[in-house]
């Protein structure tokens, strides 16, 4: 099996299962708890859902207790039953991810390099840590790795791969090392300086690497990267203060054994936290399409890619929870790294941040806090979710496109600046008002 493929053939989502089942059903179920107070008002109502509750209390009135109890006890059946199945057919789904692996450029601890093209601008991709490098290769279609050739670009994905006894014991300064180290092979291997693109959690890795190494780097793109993690999204701050000290693991008591991990699950549920009814909606939904679809197909590999996570280490996973999400230390300048604060105002080069319009993983208010922040930081919408981004039947038109646009103009810049001539205006892959920007850039 090629070492890019997911990691399980019998599937095991949607993840953590157990949970996901007792949610639809404690959510559909407490519609009979809640509708003997609804119909006398007496429930704490929403503000905003108050006009149609009002709407509703002439009707339910006129309705016979009991046979109203009756129904929603039907209702409550069938939308369970609804979704189970579809689990079902999820699970027992023929189709598996079968794309052949490019070559590995380069190998440290359990990571590699995989080469897309042989020429080209150079582009290292950098996805997060929780989840397999793979989204950015998904399946026929749905690969941003294998459609930037085309587009006369030489994309290099880092594919984290598991973590082995060396990384274990890994702080964020030692990825954000290794992705320096793949930084300059690249740059000895091509000749010159590759641009550099994060994706999520990724892109803090890729800010702090550039930082660090800005000769190796020459661009920065900044795909739904979170960085206020306050912004926006509130509540996801209080549920990570709430949750982080109980599933963050503790230091290891014997300082010579290697600290334990958060596990897959683990971190699924701290997901699910996030919106306890994801799974309900989304299989509900693909219960309803129609089998052996273009839409079935996405909507698998886009699952089988979730459910196949990565354990997050453990001195990793305090940085993140207690760090980022807890304290909030990125935009207040307290996230160090070697004992240096991450300052994005610091990258003097061309940037671009993208910002997913429906992004419920990464609030779009707290990524686009970069904007403020890095000096000549271009800034590009994209119609889509957080994943959907990425691998959506929009990907293309709404993200590959406009972002193989700004890569090839960041290569033409560091083209015309390494002959000494005056920098070129470009047109960027952001929006105002609808409109492409324009901007010069010094």
């Amino acid at each position: 099996m090629p070492e890019n493929q997911p990691r399980q053939f019998h599937r095991l989502g949607p993840r953590p299962l157990p949970l996901h089942l007792a949610t639809a059903n404690l959510i559909l179920l407490s519609s009979l708890a809640a509708w003997p107070s609804a119909r006398h008002a007496s429930l704490p109502w929403n503000p905003l859902l108050q006009p149609r509750l009002d709407a509703l209390l002439p009707a339910l009135a006129s309705v016979d207790p009991t046979d109203f109890s009756n129904a929603l006890m039907r209702a409550g059946i069938a939308r369970l039953a609804a979704m189970t199945g579809a689990m079902l057919r999820y699970r027992g789904h023929a189709w598996r991810r079968d794309l052949p692996d490019p070559p590995v450029a380069w190998r440290e601890g359990g990571s590699r390099l995989l080469s897309y093209a042989e020429d080209g601008l150079p582009v290292l991709l950098v996805p997060s840590l929780v989840n397999r490098a793979y989204v950015l290769d998904l399946a026929e279609g749905q690969s941003l790795a294998r459609w930037l050739p085309k587009q006369g670009i030489r994309p290099f994905l880092l594919d984290w791969g598991d973590p082995g006894q060396g990384e274990r014991r890994f702080e964020l300064a030692d990825y954000i090392a290794r992705i320096v180290r793949a930084l300059r092979h690249l740059r000895q291997l091509c000749g010159r300086p590759p641009v550099l693109l994060g994706y999520c959690m990724g892109g803090n890795l890729a800010l702090a690497a550039a930082l660090q190494s800005p000769e190796d780097v020459a661009a920065l793109a900044l795909l739904a990267t979170p960085w206020d993690f306050h912004a926006g999204g509130a509540h996801h701050a209080a549920l990570v203060q709430a949750l982080a000290p109980a599933i963050v693991p503790p230091p290891a008591a014997d300082p010579d054994a290697p600290p334990p991990m958060l596990d897959v699950d683990v971190l699924q549920g701290f997901f699910w936290a996030l919106d306890p009814l994801t799974a309900l909606k989304k299989f509900t939904l693909f219960g309803a399409m129609p089998e052996g679809g273009e839409n079935e197909r996405r909507f698998i590999a886009m699952e089988d890619w979730l459910n196949d996570g990565v354990p997050l280490v453990g001195r990793v996973a305090r940085e993140c929870l207690l760090g980022w999400y807890g304290e909030n230390t990125p935009p207040r300048g307290a996230w160090r790294v070697g004992g240096e604060p991450v300052l994005p105002q610091h990258w003097r080069k061309p940037a671009l941040v993208v910002l997913p319009e429906r992004d419920k993983l990464v609030p779009k208010e707290g990524a686009a806090a970069l904007l403020a922040q890095l000096p000549q930081a271009d800034r590009h919408d994209a119609p889509s979710g957080h994943i959907g981004m990425v691998v959506g039947p929009r990907a293309e038109a709404g993200l590959w496109q406009p972002l193989a646009a700004w890569l090839s103009a960041a290569g033409r810049n560091q083209d015309t600046e390494q002959v000494g001539q005056p920098p070129r205006r470009r047109r960027t892959a952001g929006r105002t008002g609808g409109k492409a920007a324009t901007k010069v850039q010094a």
